[in-house]
């Protein structure tokens, strides 16, 4: 099995598997990680023999490995076999509003906002679909957003060699929502900038223009 398989998840990988795919740490069991779960909920003050929190346990470790499955993906896998050769099409391509989920990997809370995404083509386009799913794949990760701004443009910019990438990501993260100083109305705009995006201010500035239609 590799790290894209869709049976694959955390507790099924072998040792010998996580040293050949690059992941050297070694990883705490499934048991172990719900015992973890069992004393957050005694710290907390709770009976996690009470019929409520029985198998929570188990249900916060089944959750954490679908907010976390990104880690057992390999981004750039999703963009070079759809390549596709296009004539005469040489503008702007977009996507706006891409829902993003993640995790702050400061406080483990939820990271909830849109991602836009353009790339100007260089003979190829790529899925639109695929775009999304790269996003996905790293936004599913313990982040910061700009880190994941960052992984996202790099990227497409490496794989699909387009003449260049913007991207925006605005989101509001409940670390600061939630807790904290509690600014519910607060969200965070971080941009990334590849090639002619980064040289054609008129570009970029169609590009945020046309981000802001959302």
């Amino acid at each position: 099995m590799t790290p894209n398989d869709n049976s694959l998840t955390p507790a099924d990988m072998t040792q010998a598997e996580r040293q050949r795919d690059g992941l050297t740490t070694l990883r705490p069991t499934r048991a172990e990680a719900e015992a973890a779960i069992d004393v957050l909920i005694r710290w907390l003050g709770e009976d996690p023999s009470r019929e409520g929190l029985r198998d929570t346990p188990a249900r916060v470790v089944r959750a954490w490995e679908e907010f976390c499955s990104g880690y057992y993906e390999d981004p750039a896998a999703f963009l070079p076999s759809v390549l596709e050769e296009v004539e005469g099409y040489d503008d702007m391509v977009m996507l706006r509003q891409i829902r993003i989920e993640s995790h702050c990997e400061h406080h483990l809370v939820p990271i909830l906002g849109s991602a836009h995404i353009a790339y100007m083509p260089d003979r190829r386009v790529v899925g639109i679909s695929k775009l999304a799913r790269v996003i996905d794949s790293f936004a599913r990760r313990l982040q910061t957003q700009e880190t994941l701004t960052a992984q996202v443009a790099e990227t497409i910019q490496s794989v699909l060699e387009p003449q260049g990438v913007a991207i925006l990501i605005d989101a509001q993260h409940q670390c600061m929502t939630t807790r904290g100083v509690r600014k519910p109305d607060v969200s965070m705009v971080t941009t990334r900038f590849t090639g002619v995006f980064q040289t054609d201010t008129n570009l970029q500035r169609r590009f945020l223009e046309q981000a802001r239609l959302g």
